[in-house]
């Protein structure tokens, strides 16, 4: 949902309490790209490691990626989020589902996707957060948001059916997981009911930000 300049109960898109959270979790995502292969090989989802003990890929496979361009998507990816779903994040609820989308979704792919050995990228992460920013705008009755939140889940349907296409695995050099997308959406439904997300609220544990220093709401 883009909101209007009139409307004071939605942040404006040029808000800095909408962007910054986002641009955080975009550097992070930027700078373990710059430690290239090494990173990737040390902080990647990688079944047989974590089953030798080293839990730690379950979340941090998510923050590499294939190269440059596959992290390219998904930094869009989290630009479109914001400016479909503008929210006044702290950097703490931001993390919060970033951490627990991301633990979930491969405890799920470890659990329920043996045959997967390897995993990198925030994409499942990104379809999680896609359902969190999209749920509340319905209470709104936002019919963007609803046709948004109607194209995710035949998205996530068609994946299922008939995987990802050819020339999305061609472009970023590897297969496209669709279950990390699937498990990915789950988690964020979880997610919600556990913290109030649904109720278009501010969910549980969140502290209400500060909004007298900010500018006014912009239009786009």
């Amino acid at each position: 949902m883009i909101p209007n300049a009139s409307d004071n109960t939605e942040p404006g898109l040029f808000a800095r309490s909408v962007w910054w959270a986002p641009v955080a979790l975009m550097l992070l995502l930027l700078a373990a790209e710059l430690g290239g292969g090494h990173v990737r090989d040390l902080l990647c989802y990688q079944r047989t490691a974590i089953a030798a003990g080293q839990w730690w890929r379950l979340l941090t496979g998510n923050f590499v990626h294939l190269g440059w361009y596959h992290l390219f998507l998904n930094e869009l990816g989290l630009i479109v989020l914001v400016l479909l779903c503008p929210e006044r994040l702290s950097l703490w609820v931001l993390a919060r589902r970033v951490v627990l989308i991301g633990l979930a979704m491969s405890l799920c792919l470890y659990a329920f996707v043996p045959g997967l050995h390897s995993y990198v990228g925030m994409s499942g992460v990104i379809h999680g957060l896609f359902v969190l920013g999209l749920l509340p705008q319905l209470r709104r009755r936002d019919l963007v948001s609803l046709g948004c939140l109607i194209f995710l889940l035949g998205k996530l349907g068609y994946e299922q059916l008939a995987g990802a296409p050819v020339s999305d695995e061609a472009a970023i050099g590897g297969s496209v997981i669709t279950d990390a997308h699937f498990f990915g959406a789950i988690a964020a439904l979880v997610y919600a009911l556990i913290f109030g997300n649904w109720r278009g609220g501010p969910e549980r544990g969140a502290r209400a930000p500060a909004t007298a220093s900010e500018p006014a709401a912009g239009r786009a």
